[in-house]
């Protein structure tokens, strides 16, 4: 497991894990044996099939949330707009809630919250559908402390967690606009499932990651800049920041827009 983290009085992190594959040379023949093997695999793996459409040529997005805990719908609906704009999917993108029982708990660990996963996410890739698993847990992140907060993860190939209770906490203490928190956060993760940055070593334009911030972006007002996401940041935002182009021509070369 690796996350990225940031030194500072105040620190909300995005981050994301990369995770070394254990699995069988031959995919088609795991994927035979168990329906859900093209979902478990690494970040990164999967970054030009969610963009093209080479493989498939429609994406579904499961969004799985706790009753209170649902994200706001426009966050829902610019969160549409922002994969429209990159994903090639000729067969559309579809977006399907999953109202979850969520364990009486006030942290999960990343092992938690994909127990949960395997045991309540409903949509799976299948034929020429490849499907995403978003879920906003009520819980924190067990690795937070008092100076620095996970905002969220990538951690799979087509899996992410947003922490939607530590949004609304910031949100409330800090005088954040909610929108803001939650719309930054699912695109940058979302990003990170295209492969951003320079995830598997493959972008076009590697020279652009930040080795410092490994998987980031140098670029200081792109979306996926290490610290576009400090209380200051959120504080004076309004408006989602952008992809910067080295970043979407590296999309681009996967097979996205």
């Amino acid at each position: 497991m690796k996350f990225l983290k940031i030194k500072y009085p105040f620190i909300v992190i995005i981050s994301i894990l990369i995770l070394v594959s254990c699995s069988s040379d031959d995919d088609s023949d795991s994927s035979a044996i168990n329906p859900k093997a093209e979902n478990l695999k690494p970040l990164g793996v999967s970054a030009a099939d969610i963009l093209s459409q080479n493989s498939y040529t429609s994406l579904t997005i499961e969004l799985a949330y706790s009753s209170a805990y649902r994200p706001l719908q426009q966050t829902l609906d610019d969160f549409k707009t922002f994969l429209l704009q990159r994903v090639n999917k000729p067969d559309g993108v579809t977006f399907i809630e999953t109202e979850i029982i969520t364990p009486l708990v006030s942290t999960q660990t990343l092992d938690e919250i994909k127990e949960l996963e395997a045991e309540q996410r409903t949509q799976y890739t299948v034929g020429d559908d490849i499907a995403v698993f978003v879920y906003f847990t009520h819980a924190k992140a067990d690795t937070d402390t008092e100076t620095s907060l996970t905002l969220g993860t990538a951690y799979l190939n087509t899996s992410l967690v947003i922490f939607e209770r530590t949004l609304k906490d910031i949100s409330v203490s800090q005088n954040v606009d909610l929108y803001i928190l939650e719309e930054t956060t699912l695109q940058h993760e979302m990003s990170h499932l295209f492969g951003l940055v320079n995830i598997q070593g493959d972008d076009i334009h590697s020279n652009h990651e930040d080795n410092a911030h490994r998987k980031h972006c140098i670029v200081n007002d792109c979306l996926m800049y290490f610290e576009s996401n400090t209380k200051s940041f959120f504080r004076n935002r309004i408006s989602i920041p952008f992809l910067e182009p080295l970043c979407i021509e590296d999309l681009q070369a996967k097979g996205g827009k």
